[in-house]
């Protein structure tokens, strides 16, 4: 099946609904897009929404925001899966050390025990080589300064060196038009998640949509299968994938 443009997707699912453009607006169906692909999102890990990112730490600053929108062409950070702290504060070159990750109750009670004091310590308390990093969210959009953030124990002392290994919400099709990973790799899946919402919106019939919500979770292992699979995996390390066959008896 061949991938989909915006336009080849919402002239199938006009044609497998029946239903024309008075009723199912661009609008309309790109509510039914962006949705599906939020679902499809969230219902396996794709390789293709894992990012890195670099930057310097900012000395006495204990913060650091998440990537947002417009980093590597994406939206905002849904979670972060790593960060490597190097000792050089021009470049990414040699050995990192890889922050532990631990909650702000944590970082907190640490501080405390290196200052030896009770009460509401901050980062800034105690400067050195970063060690723990814990999310505090506040998350109020998209951008670089509104995904959210993190703080990082002890604040650092430097400007040293960091990557952020983060996982960014999906490109969306009805934006980028021409295609996106989802309606490129997985276009039977993205067209049977949207033709669920659309049977959904329709309100039945009841069977044509329990027909394709099937059909997409048919579609759903077969990726997955493929994304945690396959593409976890290489034959130098894991060997070649086989399936036991039994032999008749001679």
């Amino acid at each position: 099946m061949a991938g989909y443009t915006l336009s080849a997707l919402e002239a199938d699912i006009r044609l497998y609904t029946e239903v024309d453009s008075t009723v199912f607006s661009g609008a309309v169906l790109g509510r039914f897009i962006e949705n599906a692909e939020n679902r499809i999102f969230y219902d396996l890990p794709t390789d293709a929404y894992r990012y890195v990112s670099e930057g310097n730490l900012a000395v006495d600053d204990n913060t650091i925001n998440v990537p947002g929108l417009g980093t590597k062409g994406s939206t905002g950070t849904v979670f972060v899966r790593g960060i490597e702290v190097f000792e050089s504060t021009a470049n990414t070159e040699g050995e990192g050390t890889w922050l532990q990750k631990k909650d702000q109750t944590y970082l907190s009670e640490y501080v405390n025990r290196l200052t030896g004091t009770e009460g509401a310590n901050t980062g800034q308390d105690v400067t050195g080589f970063p060690k723990y990093y814990a999310m505090f969210g506040g998350a109020t959009g998209t951008s670089s300064t509104t995904s959210g953030g993190l703080y990082v124990a002890p604040t650092p002392d430097a400007s040293y060196r960091f990557r952020i290994y983060y996982t960014m919400m999906p490109q969306t099709l009805v934006t980028n038009t021409s295609g996106t990973y989802v309606s490129q790799y997985f276009p039977q899946g993205l067209l049977y998640c949207c033709l669920t919402e659309a049977f959904g919106y329709l309100k039945g019939p009841m069977d044509m949509l329990t027909l394709y919500e099937g059909k997409y979770k048919q579609e759903v292992q077969k990726f997955a299968g493929v994304q945690i699979g396959r593409r976890r995996r290489d034959d130098y390390t894991d060997g070649t994938v086989r399936i036991p066959i039994k032999s008749p008896s001679p």
